[in-house]
């Protein structure tokens, strides 16, 4: 019986497909719908979910209570395809790192700017595209922080790829709140494209 379930279990390793471990990101610049739409689609990208993340209150939600708690985007990627030093780039070419009092149109606490990090390495490439970025612009003070990842809490379903879901209110929003003119106005040719 236990030749048998050896057997079986090394059939099964040996049959089973052998998948890459995802790596995670958690970004923060703003409008949730914005951030996961800059990543949702890159290549390497497996998923973008959007929620709230930083606080300490438990079950947060749009509508109901989330204070203390970012608008944040979390980020499934498999770093054989894109690696997080890429993703960061991307992330500070697509928000306004300047901005100490939210992003864009939107105004408040949880709009403000950061990167949560989930383990040592990322917080080195992150504090270092930091000073990258403060060594660019010297004359402005770098508002975005890089915080330590904890609970992410994903926000209600309509929120989820809702640039897919409504593209014509999601463009009228995007365009409105002024976000691309200002991350081209910073950043030029560098700034992410959409």
């Amino acid at each position: 019986m236990r030749n048998l379930a050896l057997t079986l279990l090394t059939s099964i390793l040996v049959i089973a497909p052998t998948f890459a471990l995802a790596d995670k990101a958690t970004f923060a610049g703003g409008c949730f719908w914005c951030v996961e739409s800059d990543f949702q689609d890159l290549d390497g990208v497996i998923s973008a979910v959007s929620g709230f993340t930083g606080g300490s209150l438990k079950n947060p939600t749009y509508r109901g209570n989330h204070e203390g708690h970012y608008e944040a985007v979390e980020i499934e990627f498999d770093p054989e395809i894109v690696s997080y030093a890429e993703l960061l780039h991307i992330y500070w070419r697509s928000i306004d790192p300047f901005d100490n009092r939210g992003q864009f149109c939107d105004k408040g606490f949880e709009y403000q700017s950061a990167v949560f990090v989930h383990d040592d390495e990322q917080r080195k490439l992150a504090e270092s595209t930091k000073a990258e970025v403060m060594k660019q612009f010297p004359d402005q003070q770098v508002a975005t922080v890089i915080l330590d990842s904890n609970e992410f809490w994903p926000v209600e379903e309509y929120h989820q790829d809702y640039y897919k879901k409504n593209p014509i209110r999601y463009k009228i929003y995007r365009t409105g709140c002024g976000r691309d003119k200002r991350v081209k106005q910073i950043w030029g040719d560098e700034a992410s494209a959409h």
